[in-house]
């Protein structure tokens, strides 16, 4: 896999935004890609130092349309500690 296949997207939410002052990232991975692969695809893409890969499976919830119910995808979570220092800019060049 490469690094663009293992980092799908990045996870915007109130929570990880909060966290990003701590220097942390939040990701969507593969599902198969192990904390290492992650690690080497954070750093090739983004060129920064990964001190730390927490991972999670997130399952699926249960969604009802009408009579018919579902499930969401599962996926899975990737939480990036990058060195002291080191920042991931997500949203671009901001004024």
């Amino acid at each position: 896999m490469t690094a663009h296949e293992i980092i799908i997207r990045p996870i915007v939410s109130e929570r990880s935004y909060s966290a990003m002052e701590e220097n942390k990232y939040t990701f969507e991975v593969h599902k198969n890609a192990n904390k290492h692969q992650i690690k080497d695809a954070v750093e090739e893409i983004f060129g920064v130092k990964v001190v730390r890969v927490n991972t999670m499976s997130v399952k699926p919830k249960t969604k009802r349309v009408r009579y018919v119910a579902g499930k969401t995808r599962s996926w899975k979570k990737a939480i990036i500690t990058v060195a002291e220092g080191d920042s991931i800019e997500i949203f671009g060049a901001q004024a």
